[in-house]
């Protein structure tokens, strides 16, 4: 794995995209790559690279969290015009949460139409479900990753152990499948040669350390990974965002009211305990929640180092901190919610029907 440079490979996207880098790129949220670089030739060279990212669907509505690889990717096919595939992982969920079947799938169509709200292209786009998708060139592709892999390499990578059921074990080779072109015929008919490139988060990164391991037996090239910083829990560093507790995280269907409430009362702040202290010392930024949060979602630079310089010093007080990323969550969620309004159940249907898309490589 490698660090992203500002000197490298983001002068070279914007040289390639004539687009600045991403907030996400230049403030380091997007922090690591695996051969990225190879993915940036080839694209010089005019040659095609699909995208590959996913979701498991587990909850009602996704938190900010999951928000930050799906926006980022959005940019990358908006900037780079390239297709994308995107797995609902529904029976990871219903192995590993014990969700019922109907439910994954349920949660699955839910969220796919929070996902089509942040954007994507549907004539380059194609977004499936493991419960609808496996089969043909899917599970053939799923069984010759399964015969590269030993039972002791799954263990020690994902640490499962002789109490896990088996599909746990199996699971590895369904998510490293999408990373090889010719899992999708309707798009890329029998090529091997259209390299793969996957934005997620850094937790993700053995299903793929695996997956490139496994590529050369296949005769495919190895997919490329760009990974995120993990985004931090209201509660800081020491909570988790779950769906099972509702004050850990900002979710996309969130009221105006919930976002303030939330951010008010839950959100981690590194301010003083008392006035004075703050003033005389400052903010601890590299536990404040509410700065992380605005080095997220707020573009602006200037503003955003105005309040780390201000807060930072103890001039800015973390209700005015608070204040700020109220404002900008109630804007972005909302605007969120009435793209998502704009989704309907023909529009899911679009994006995951199995129709031809040969023309998405075509840029």
């Amino acid at each position: 794995m490698a660090r992203l440079t500002t000197t490298s490979s983001l002068s070279s996207i914007e040289r390639l995209t004539g687009r600045p880098a991403h907030p996400f790129l230049k403030r380091g949220i997007i922090f690591a790559h695996r051969d990225l670089h190879e993915i940036l030739d080839c694209y010089e060279r005019g040659e095609h690279f699909y995208l590959y990212t996913g979701r498991g669907p587990s909850s009602e509505a996704l938190h900010l969290g999951h928000l930050v690889p799906i926006m980022f990717t959005q940019w990358l096919q908006e900037v780079f015009d390239v297709p994308l595939v995107i797995q609902l992982t529904d029976d990871e969920k219903t192995l590993w949460r014990g969700l019922e079947q109907a439910e994954a799938r349920r949660l699955a169509r839910e969220n796919c139409k929070d996902i089509i709200a942040c954007g994507f292209d549907v004539n380059k786009t194609f977004i499936f479900s493991d419960f609808e998708y496996v089969g043909g060139a899917f599970y053939r592709h799923i069984i010759d990753i399964q015969r590269c892999v030993s039972m002791n390499q799954v263990r020690g990578i994902f640490g499962l152990t002789q109490d896990d059921n088996i599909g746990k074990i199996g699971f590895p080779a369904v998510q490293a499948a999408p990373s090889f072109p010719g899992v999708f015929p309707h798009i890329f008919g029998d090529r091997k040669d259209v390299r793969c490139l996957i934005p997620c988060a850094i937790d993700q990164d053995p299903y793929f350390r695996m997956t490139r391991d496994v590529a050369p037996r296949l005769g495919y090239q190895k997919p490329a990974l760009i990974e995120a910083r993990f985004f931090p829990a209201l509660q800081g560093e020491s909570g988790k965002m779950s769906a099972s507790d509702p004050n850990s995280a900002v979710f996309v269907n969130d009221s105006a009211k919930q976002i303030k409430d939330k951010i008010n009362k839950y959100a981690f702040s590194g301010g003083g305990a008392t006035l004075e202290e703050h003033r005389s010392r400052g903010a601890n930024l590299d536990i404040d929640v509410p700065w992380k949060y605005l080095n997220f979602f707020l573009e602006d630079d200037a503003k955003l180092a105005a309040i780390g310089r201000e807060y930072g010093a103890g001039r800015m007080l973390t209700g005015e901190v608070k204040a700020e990323l109220i404002a900008l969550l109630t804007d972005i969620v909302g605007r969120h919610q009435q793209a998502r309004t704009q989704v309907t159940e023909d529009i899911v249907d679009a994006f995951m029907a199995v129709r031809p898309m040969h023309s998405a490589l075509k840029r």
